[in-house]
């Protein structure tokens, strides 16, 4: 039997192939462009979209794992619960779902409250699942290039109250982890939930402050304006998508998203290893900008 991950070709999805590298199982990854795709040795590309239910149901063939990340789109709530379904129906026997932190409490984000609806589809039925809540990712801080190296400002609008961000390679490990034991196990176990965080709580003028260490050089935060940052999301993304992301940055800015020492604990023993810092990323792409 193998394991199929979706949302392969993604920023998420990559990291979670790459950390099933090695392990002895037989990996899919499903991909709407098979012919053009690249994956690591020994992962095979299958067709499938979560939107076509018929594609995934082709795709679950000898599947026994699944890893399920629903695209950022409109339609996300309903391509997570279709698939949950055919995944079901198929006998697959264990299922890791990628979730986001603080998705219980934010009603009124759509990406978060449709992810949290999955939550309680994959309970109300009783699947065999691991849900994983990730923070906002650190990674998602590479946009900031321009601004830092240019003007010394770091734009993200995160407030003042903190948010506990993700490093994706701790993402991708803990999906890769929940994989392995649910595929290698002999049958379906109970399900898991654990927030993927990071370290520490941070800040606008938090992070600022740690660029303006890597860097070498003044930076400060842009403030938390949040029309302004809609505008100019729009002009990248969907008018919804920049809605969606507009309210959960206002939730951040009221509310925070800090993880509790528990969740920090229950993620250093799932990895192995403490969760990895902003400070230490920062670092990294302090002297990657400075190589390139």
């Amino acid at each position: 039997m193998a394991i199929l991950v979706t949302g392969s070709t993604g920023t998420i999805g990559s990291q979670v192939l790459a950390h099933l590298q090695g392990h002895n199982v037989e990996v899919r990854a499903l991909t709407r462009s098979p012919e053009t795709a690249q994956f690591p040795a020994g992962v095979t590309a299958v067709r499938g979209d979560l939107a076509d239910p018929d594609s995934v149901r082709a795709a679950l063939r000898g599947v026994s794992t699944l890893f399920l990340l629903a695209p950022n789109v409109a339609d996300e709530l309903t391509q997570a619960m279709l698939t949950l379904t055919v995944a079901r129906e198929a006998g697959v026997k264990g299922i890791v779902y990628l979730s986001v932190f603080g998705g219980d409490g934010y009603a009124d984000v759509p990406h978060f409250a449709g992810k949290y609806t999955v939550e309680r589809m994959i309970e109300a039925l009783d699947l065999p699942a691991t849900i994983l809540r990730p923070a906002y990712f650190i990674q998602n801080d590479l946009r900031q290039k321009d601004g830092l190296l240019k003007t010394g400002v770091y734009g993200s609008p995160i407030g003042k109250k903190g948010v506990s961000m993700v490093d994706i390679r701790d993402i991708g490990e803990a999906a890769a982890i929940e994989l392995l034991r649910r595929e290698q196990a002999a049958t379906p176990l109970g399900r898991e939930t654990y927030a993927l965080v990071g370290p520490d709580s941070l800040t606008g003028e938090g992070i600022a402050t740690i660029w303006r260490e890597a860097l070498g050089r003044a930076i400060r935060h842009g403030g938390d304006d949040l029309v302004v940052m809609e505008q100019r999301t729009k002009t990248m993304l969907p008018a919804w998508h920049a809605l969606d992301l507009r309210l959960m940055f206002s939730r951040y800015q009221r509310e925070g998203a800090v993880a509790t020492a528990d969740d920090i604990e229950r993620l250093t023993k799932l990895l192995g290893h403490a969760p990895r810092s902003y400070t230490a990323f920062a670092r990294d792409a302090a002297a990657q900008w400075t190589k390139g």
